[in-house]
């Protein structure tokens, strides 16, 4: 256990009280000093970053592209043709849907797309002021929604599953107000994941309420109860754009690729919704087709297009995992194998998984997982821990209504496995009832 006092007294001096108001960068920021006041290290579960090296396939496609002079040239705002071809490939092989490759935009990591969705939504629904976001998720999004001017509300699914989901949406889109939906599969932080009949009824309601999905796929085919890696082969990645064209999918190079440094990801709009014109962004700015305007307007005036070079090394990505040369699921299971190091220790130990099923069914192994322990708030839990060198995330930052904290796999490695035990062990005995 670390010194109570040091920890106490960093705490205090970073203004952090009870925890409500720390961000991630806030708690990472306090685990750093903790290192250098008490020389010990601090376990890192709270930050969400990739901890895997990229493929030899991705650095050398960008060296490449370098060394053929794209830096001195401005890219398109839409993409260049290389990666929206071998996005559109890519989505064919292993989500089994068709769009063209003029509808698949890369954008500055899933971030800026989101941000781009965002704020397309409203300009294109003025008369829709309202985002749904089915929680818990990643909280930079209302951030989003607050800087362009959007309201929000939160839908926690922990009891709302199945059916009670889709009845639950449909009485929420009913009110008129919502211009569209956001959720994460597999879900940051809890890892359930939605299955097809639930994406069906979703996709019926959007349909229903002409509201748009927006599907974040920062985690694609991280399911790892089902082997999602093979192209063209069933199974395939599970989707809401099976049953709606008003469809978005963010798909990230920063998780399942490892390459979350060079910030990219590709926005992939349903061919309808690319070429809808909203009337509203045609009086407004000369464009209404939704897809030019995410590519002239928006991506135009947010950065110019996404990096010249990075894009080569996503498209080299897709383009080796569609050929079969590349299975990019093969080194990120390993964050399904700390998943459960880390499940079994913390279980074995008073801890209960928080968000613990799917449907019924045990929750895969991934890059998160949600735990709790008796006799504590998720605020009081993340302080807690931090005594005993782990650092965690609460979730009601997230927007869950649940206590309990986000353990996220990424930079634990074997190497601190018997310090990880040590020190639960030793939270259990200290803190058990």
């Amino acid at each position: 256990m670390f010194d109570k006092e040091i920890v106490t007294r960093i705490i205090d001096q970073m203004g952090l009280g009870d925890f409500s108001q720390a961000t991630i960068r806030d708690i990472q920021a306090l685990s750093r000093q903790l290192e250098e006041k008490t020389g010990e290290p601090v376990i890192h579960l709270e930050m969400g970053v990739p901890g895997l090296q990229p493929s030899q396939i991705a650095l050398k496609a960008e060296q490449e592209a370098l060394a053929n002079g794209c830096a001195t040239i401005y890219p398109p705002n839409g993409g260049i043709p290389r990666i929206k071809e071998a996005a559109a490939k890519f989505v064919k092989a292993f989500i089994d849907i068709d769009v063209a490759p003029e509808s698949c935009i890369p954008t500055t990591g899933s971030m800026q797309g989101t941000f781009a969705a965002f704020t397309a939504w409203h300009h294109a629904m003025p008369e829709r002021d309202t985002v749904l976001l089915i929680q818990p998720g990643f909280p930079v999004q209302t951030t989003q929604c607050d800087v362009i001017g959007l309201k929000h509300i939160g839908l926690d699914i922990y009891n709302y599953r199945g059916p009670k989901l889709i009845d639950k949406l449909d009485a929420l889109l009913s009110a008129g107000n919502i211009c569209g939906i956001v959720y994460s599969n597999p879900n940051n932080p809890s890892w359930v994941c939605f299955n097809e009949q639930e994406l069906e009824g979703i996709g019926r309601l959007a349909s229903k309420h002409d509201i748009i999905v927006l599907e974040d796929l920062a985690y694609f085919a991280m399911d790892f109860r089902r082997d999602l890696s093979h192209p063209y082969e069933a199974p395939f990645q599970a989707t809401v754009a099976r049953y709606t064209d008003n469809y978005m999918l963010a798909v990230s190079g920063s998780k399942a690729f490892s390459y979350a440094g060079q910030r990219i990801g590709v926005m992939c709009i349903s061919d309808r919704l690319y070429h809808r014109v909203y009337p509203n962004m045609q009086t407004k700015f000369g464009v209404g087709e939704f897809g030019n305007f995410f590519s002239n307007r928006l991506m135009y005036t947010f950065s110019s297009g996404t990096t010249h070079s990075v894009q080569h090394a996503m498209a080299a990505l897709m383009e080796a995992a569609v050929e079969g040369r590349y299975n990019f699921l093969d080194d990120v299971k390993e964050y399904g194998r700390r998943a459960k190091f880390m499940k079994d220790v913390l279980l074995a130990n008073g801890f209960y998984l928080v968000y613990d099923n799917d449907m019924g069914a045990p929750l895969a192994d991934g890059f998160y997982f949600t735990v709790q322990y008796p006799g504590m708030n998720d605020l009081q839990l993340t302080r807690q821990l931090m005594f005993y060198g782990i650092a965690v995330y609460p979730l009601d930052t997230m927007g869950s209504e649940q206590q309990g904290v986000r353990i996220c796999t990424s930079f634990f490695s074997r190497a601190q496995e018997p310090l990880f035990k040590q020190r639960i062990q030793q939270f259990h005995k200290d803190n058990g009832q």
